[in-house]
């Protein structure tokens, strides 16, 4: 008991938050040199490596990032730094924001927010990269804006709340609890207020506004129709977001906040309080009730979970975070013995399992390549799936291609590739799933399938000689246009590459 208290003084201490700093650092650190390149990580990669204004199915920042990033080291774990930093830079600032008010308070929020799940182990780096800093600071801005009724901070927050939009959309959530603070008691400073925000956000808007008008608006088709399909009201689907908020949040910080709601209502008259509880109460409402149409990931809550360690900080305090310190700390060792335990396995011990195929490409893409080494003179790499594409492509250093119709999801290869060029060309798919040669033989001259294995996993190779376009537009193309490029009449008119290189003087309306 006396050592349990000591460490537990320890993490409400700059000593003690320091040297919990500098240990989750050198685990992520690890675990960042350690995890190879996964899909959305390598999906993200290309965007770095041609950077644009726009991608297909998201704002742009991440792929800026990158840009310029792979540009100083292509490691996995030199691009993973913004990630494996983040968590340090939110630590740090929740103690610089709370120390004033309780520096005891200060170091234990933020050892809290090092040692909360998704801050231990979550070093990918992806779209919620970005988003988790700007809409973070973007916050931060607005609170000191509020407590201060100081414009320069109002501008500030929108400034990064721009940046956040440029990140990812989720971020609207924030602007949203924004809105709802200043509508909540509407007064002419307050909409002064919220003007202020609006319109120094308005440029990155803007943005990206005009590059979707001229790329078939794509963004807007992905999140608002194209990745719901499978959508629908399900009683099952809030119990599992609340069970996501017990997992990140940990189950001491949720009854704290519900415990001390009377602390809320009693110092209603401090602002930035309110303003705070506003950033909490506000996404997460939202999410729970597009819960009840649609499975909330993770990842989507990033961004909105430090706001909830800062709120608990400031109604608790030091005593009342406590038992969210221990029971952090405790979890923390779980994950990282877990992890540990998961890297000395053989890959072999996941061999039952259906997405073993998946595994193999993933961690051996070094040893799935050389079996490609004798085609890569005379064919064009490809796969059916975005996700294999680019993994194998970043693992490669050279790009496949996406070849059939695939998903919903990450179709910016429809940007880089052009079909038509490819007439003539020989290409190679290599799949997970066996092929049926009469489902490629109209779009080749040819066709021969192989089979090979690679840790017990099975892999075909469909080898197409002399590309046709023509049945392929037909065929394939066109189905992707009238699932994925079909823009409804409500939006402007304006360019779309897609419909233009395939099926100029058609269109593309719904």
């Amino acid at each position: 008991m006396h050592a349990a208290g000591m460490s537990l003084r320890m993490l409400s201490s700059a000593r003690g938050f320091l040297i919990l700093a500098l240990a989750t650092a050198a685990f992520r650190l690890w675990l960042a040199w350690a995890l190879p390149i996964t899909g959305d990580e390598a999906y993200f990669y290309y965007w770095g490596k041609w950077p644009d204004w726009g991608f297909y199915d998201h704002p742009p920042m991440v792929g800026w990032w990158l840009a310029v990033l792979q540009r100083a080291a292509d490691a996995e774990w030199f691009l993973r730094l913004p990630s494996v930093l983040l968590p340090l830079v939110l630590a740090g600032a929740t103690v610089a924001v709370l120390r004033r008010e309780s520096p005891d308070a200060a170091w234990t929020a933020g050892a809290v927010l090092l040692l909360a799940p998704a801050q231990l182990w979550n070093v990918a780096i992806t779209t919620d990269t970005p988003l988790a800093y700007f809409s973070f600071f973007s916050g931060l801005a607005f609170l000191r804006a509020v407590r201060d009724d100081d414009p320069r901070f109002y501008l500030l927050a929108g400034l990064l709340l721009g940046a956040a939009l440029l990140s990812k959309y989720f971020a609207v959530l924030l602007a949203a609890a924004y809105a709802a603070f200043a509508l909540s008691r509407p007064d002419r400073a307050r909409l002064r207020a919220l003007a202020l925000i609006a319109l120094a956000a308005a440029p990155a808007v803007a943005l990206n506004l005009w590059w979707n008008a001229q790329h078939c608006w794509t963004n807007i088709l992905f999140n608002i129709y194209n990745r719901h399909a499978g959508a629908g009201f399900s009683w099952s689907r809030p119990p599992l977001y609340a069970l996501e908020l017990v997992y990140l949040l940990s189950p001491p910080a949720l009854w704290l906040i519900a415990r001390r709601r009377s602390e809320l209502a009693r110092r209603a008259p401090d602002v930035a309080l309110r303003a705070l509880a506003f950033l909490v109460a506000v996404p997460l409402a939202l999410f729970a009730v597009l819960s009840l149409v649609k499975t909330i990931g993770l990842h989507w809550l990033l961004s909105f979970i430090p706001f909830v360690f800062l709120l608990a900080a400031r109604v608790a305090g030091p005593r009342g975070l406590r038992a969210t310190a221990r029971f952090c700390a405790a979890f923390a060792v779980l994950h990282v013995a877990a992890i540990a335990a998961v890297a000395t396995l053989p890959i072999e011990t996941w061999r039952a399992t259906r997405w073993y195929d998946g595994i193999v490409m993933t961690v051996k893409a070094d040893e799935l390549l050389a079996r490609l080494e004798p085609y890569e003179k005379d064919y064009v790499f490809a796969t059916d799936g975005y996700s294999p594409s680019v993994t194998l492509g970043f693992d490669a250093k050279r790009y496949f291609i996406v070849f059939g119709e695939a998903s919903s999801h990450a179709r910016h290869d429809d940007i880089l590739t052009d079909f038509r060029a490819l007439e003539g060309r020989n290409i190679l798919v290599l799949r997970k799933s066996p092929p049926e040669e009469r489902l490629y033989a109209p779009y080749f001259a040819q066709v021969e399938t192989r089979r090979f294995e690679l840790y017990g996993a099975t892999f075909y190779l469909v080898l197409g000689r002399s590309f046709r376009y023509a049945p392929y537009r037909d065929q394939v193309l066109a189905k992707v246009r009238d699932a994925y490029y079909r823009i409804p009449s409500w939006l402007p008119a304006g360019r779309c590459y897609f419909c233009e290189r395939y099926f100029a003087g058609e269109g593309c309306r719904r």
